[in-house]
């Protein structure tokens, strides 16, 4: 049975389109990978599906009652709630009921008739909780935190002091404790590291609701997904199968197109050769080849987004010594880690690795100058120029072209926009408010501010978030080709293990 009928959509921003009428079925219980890269429209169809959006033609018909759990990528919270309480209100409807209990009870102590009907309805409220598993809702809770990372954070965290990655880590566990008919997940393994990943992969290999997963993690695809819808070029197309069944038949289909559209080209060149050289001597006939050119169903030719292409060059040479760290403590009010002493030497390419909130981020800021040390002494070499890319960055009104202009002045526009050609973007990305752009594609501009910039020392943290798998390989290759010296967090290993020189494992600090 059809849990969603999508028929016909078209959807445009501002004088793109984004959607031609893109068609398709999500089954009850079905397991969907919606893939496509950057740009294509992921999150955009997700939005519509979820009702944020309306389709400018189209249908989006869900069966009636179907209860829709969206994760977006740009998740926002009410400040007030702990961690903990929002958890719980996944079950509101039950700790509502558990509330009613009491009230009867209290009635009971004190009512001198309709007892009977008190103790009835009392009786038929506890069934209900023991039906739906409330006295187990406390180890449901905890087994999600604890799969996701939350539990390390602190549940009793207030939700107004949590960065933009642990908040859309606490929205995806309330939806899976939520358990709605349809989940639609846009990048749910952004924030994530391998351990949580895996618990990810194996509870929605055991959901048996139905969900619709954005992701560019192709092993996490591999793993919970049995479908595949692939948006590109304004087209959905289905795929049954896992994720490298999809690989293998696109790949198929593409070359298939590719033969079937020369053939046809050679044919069409033919058709037109005759009629060039027959329009006077033999004019019926090439007024018939004319007709059959007119009729002829056009096969396009199989094309791809623009590639990007990445080079980040070595401003200066630094000094051997990048970084030299002697009993420095890192943290905020309480010291994260013990006393540590480390040194960067110029070309090291480091990948730092470890469990969501043990402090990688906040190691990279105070070596950014952001965070002072708690105790001991960083010094930064001379000549060092570092180039940061924050894993969170606001997004503003501005467009890439005018962003990028302002902070390279010395630039004319016509460089600032081959650079930004260069990291795959279109003329219609880069003169649109930065905003408005995906997540690969607001990557991608700060990437270009990498390029763009006069560093020797690149500190970068999660930098494949959003990225598709094409812009992470260009993104490493360019790595690996640079000149210079590497700070990275990340949690995709098969990212960085052929260029990274050392791994730091931030569990290994405490």
């Amino acid at each position: 049975m059809s849990l969603l009928i999508v028929d016909q959509i078209s959807h445009m921003y501002t004088d793109k389109m984004i959607f031609n009428g893109v068609s398709f079925r999500l089954n009850r219980g079905e397991h969907a990978g919606l893939v496509g890269s950057n740009g294509s429209g992921k999150s955009t169809l997700l939005r519509l599906l979820a009702g944020q959006l309306i389709a400018d033609r189209g249908n989006v018909n869900w069966l009636p009652a179907i209860a829709v759990g969206y994760l977006q990528q740009h998740a926002v919270l009410e400040p007030g709630a702990t961690m903990l309480q929002l958890l719980q209100g996944a079950f509101s409807g039950l700790y509502a009921v558990e509330r009613e209990m009491q009230h009867i009870a209290e009635q009971l102590a004190t009512a001198s008739d309709h007892s009977d009907r008190l103790l009835a309805k009392y009786g038929e409220l506890q069934q209900q909780l023991e039906r739906s598993g409330f006295y187990e809702l406390d180890a449901k809770v905890e087994e999600v935190a604890a799969g996701l990372g939350l539990r390390e954070i602190g549940l009793h965290r207030h939700v107004d002091r949590l960065s933009g990655g642990q908040r859309t880590k606490l929205l995806l566990g309330r939806l899976l404790l939520e358990e709605p008919d349809v989940l639609l997940l846009d990048e749910p393994t952004n924030f994530l590291d391998e351990i949580h990943i895996d618990w990810l992969i194996g509870y929605l290999k055991r959901y048996e609701n139905a969900y619709i997963v954005v992701s560019h993690d192709e092993c996490f695809l591999q793993e919970v997904t049995s479908t595949i819808f692939h948006l590109e070029h304004g087209q959905l197309k289905r795929y049954a199968g896992d994720y490298r069944s999809f690989l293998r038949l696109s790949d198929q289909s593409k070359q298939q197109q590719l033969v079937a559209y020369e053939r046809q080209s050679k044919e069409v060149e033919r058709l037109e050769a005759f009629i060039q050289k027959n329009r006077i001597r033999k004019a019926k006939q090439a007024k018939s080849r004319e007709k059959m050119l007119e009729r002829l169903e056009r096969i396009d030719r199989p094309t791809s987004g623009p590639k990007p292409r990445f080079k980040f060059r070595l401003h200066s040479e630094p000094v051997p010594r990048i970084v030299e760290a002697r009993g420095v403590q890192f943290g905020y009010s309480q010291p994260l880690f013990s006393p540590a002493d480390f040194v960067i030497h110029r070309g090291d390419k480091i990948a730092i690795v470890g469990s969501n909130g043990i402090g990688k981020s906040t190691l990279l800021r105070t070596l950014m100058g952001q965070l002072p040390p708690l105790q001991g002494v960083l010094s930064i070499g001379e000549r060092v120029l570092p180039g940061y890319y924050a894993q969170e960055d606001q997004p503003s009104e501005e467009t890439p072209l005018d962003q990028l202009c302002a902070a390279r002045p010395d630039l004319t526009q016509k460089d600032i926009r081959s650079y930004l050609a260069l990291a795959g973007l279109k003329e219609e990305h880069i003169r649109r408010p930065l905003r408005s752009l995906s997540g690969g594609e607001q990557a991608k501009v700060r990437l270009c501010h990498l390029m763009l910039g006069r560093s020797n020392f690149l500190v970068l943290d999660e930098p494949t978030n959003h990225l598709d798998v094409i812009a992470k390989q260009a993104l490493a290759g360019a790595l690996a080709a640079y000149e210079g010296t590497v700070l990275m967090v990340s949690h995709e290993p098969e990212f960085y293990e052929s260029w990274a020189s050392a791994v730091w494992q931030m569990e290994e600090w405490n």
